[in-house]
């Protein structure tokens, strides 16, 4: 059931993305926000697909990207950036907050500390990680949509997403398997293979629906 889960997911992914899209510009900024969010936080979790153990977060790390494209091709590269530091204004927010929530003392009645316990306790390591690798892909993506833009102005707006996307998260992939990862699996390249696989599958879901965006 995970594969249809998977692709429900990312129906739904693209479907609220455009949804954004239509809403305007603060509507797409607080998307990429709010995936990024979602992103680091569900990465914690590991799900089978086609047999393979994989996070569950890989769809809204590409989900916040491609919010960015579609704020460079419908307002401007300006509105894209400025979307990228308030994503990482409220990252940071809220890494700080949820380990402040950790401190508080729970209550004799309360059932839900160990579950706060395992899901926020991320190490320092894997939260720099994942914060640092996010914003520095977030960056890439900016220039490179920004490049494909003017370089080949005839090409449409799925196609220059496309590729964006997989060389983004080509990055992505590499940048944070070594940093947050190495040292604590048995093969980063096995892992890097594999999650950018299950990206690609993603990105080619993702490029079928986005031709609606200009419709």
């Amino acid at each position: 059931m995970n594969e249809i889960l998977f692709l429900i997911q990312t129906l739904l992914i693209v479907s609220f993305a455009l949804g954004a899209l239509k809403l305007g510009k603060g509507a797409l900024t607080a998307w990429v926000a709010i995936q990024a969010l979602i992103a680091n936080l569900f990465v914690l979790k590991q799900i089978t697909l086609a047999g393979f153990e994989v996070t569950a977060s890989d769809a809204f790390a590409i989900g916040s990207l491609l919010g960015l494209n579609f704020l460079q091709e419908f307002h401007s590269k300006e509105d894209a950036q400025k979307a990228t530091w308030i994503c990482f204004f409220f990252m940071a927010f809220f890494a700080v907050v949820s380990q402040v929530h950790l401190f508080y003392q729970p209550s004799p009645n309360d059932t839900t500390q160990s579950a706060f316990q395992t899901i926020l306790s991320v190490s320092p390591r894997l939260l720099m990680a994942s914060m640092s690798v996010f914003f520095i892909v977030q960056q890439f993506d900016i220039r490179f949509f920004n490049f494909l833009k003017n370089k080949f102005p005839g090409a449409s707006f799925a196609i220059r997403t496309a590729i964006a996307l997989v060389v983004s998260q080509f990055l992505d992939t590499f940048l944070f398997s070594f940093a947050g990862l190495y040292g604590l699996v048995a093969s980063v390249w096995d892992i890097i293979l594999l999650s950018y696989a299950i990206k690609l599958v993603v990105i080619f879901c993702f490029s079928s629906f986005v031709r609606l965006a200009k419709a």
